[in-house]
C-alpha cells in the first residue's frame, strides 16, 4: 500500500492538506496516510522545524502531501531554526531538483492581468523552477576584489 507523508505545517497548510487528503482517500486508491510536525508547528513541539521523525517518514514515504510553511511569530529565530529552514531541509535530504508550477488564464480573466490582455490570452504554460544549487545551497561568502570593492556570492 503506498504511503504518502502528510505534512501540514502553518497557517492554511492544515487546512489544505486536510482537504486534499479527503480527495485522494475519495479516489479510494488504496493509499496509507501519516502525518508528521514540519515547519513553525515542528518547531513548537519539538524545537526544530524538521524533526528527525519527520524527515524519517518523508524518506520512507512514496510521495509528500506538504502545506505551507512560515509564520511571523518565528522571525526572530535564527536561521536554522525558522519554518522555512524545514522545506530547503527537505529539498537537500530528499535530493529534489525541481519545482513544477504550472499557470493557465482561464477565458474572461485577460483584463485582469498586468499584461496586454492579446501576451496572455491563451496562457498555458508550466515554469520549471530549479532548487538545489545556487542561492539555496552555493556557497555563501564575501570578498574583496583587486580594486578593494567588497562582493558578496551565493
Amino acid at each position: 500500500m503506498p504511503l504518502i507523508a502528510v505534512l501540514p505545517g502553518d497557517g492554511i497548510g492544515p487546512e489544505v492538506t486536510s482537504q486534499a487528503r479527503r480527495v485522494l482517500e475519495a479516489l479510494d486508491l488504496g493509499l496509507q496516510f501519516e502525518e508528521a510536525p514540519v515547519g513553525g508547528a515542528a518547531y513548537l513541539v519539538a524545537g526544530r522545524p524538521l524533526p528527525p521523525d519527520t524527515l524519517a517518514l518523508a524518506k520512507r514515504a512514496n510521495a509528500v502531501l506538504f502545506g505551507a510553511i512560515g509564520d511571523p511569530r518565528f522571525e526572530a529565530l535564527e536561521r536554522q531554526l525558522r519554518p522555512e529552514a524545514a522545506l530547503l531541509g527537505l529539498r537537500r535530504e530528499l535530493g529534489l531538483f525541481a519545482n513544477l508550477r504550472p499557470a493557465t488564464l482561464f477565458p474572461g480573466l485577460e483584463d485582469a492581468s498586468p499584461l496586454k490582455p492579446e501576451v496572455v490570452a491563451n496562457l498555458d504554460i508550466v515554469i520549471v523552477r530549479e532548487l538545489t544549487g545556487d542561492v539555496y545551497f552555493g556557497e555563501k561568502g564575501r570578498r574583496t576584489n583587486v580594486e578593494g570593492s567588497a562582493r558578496a556570492s551565493t
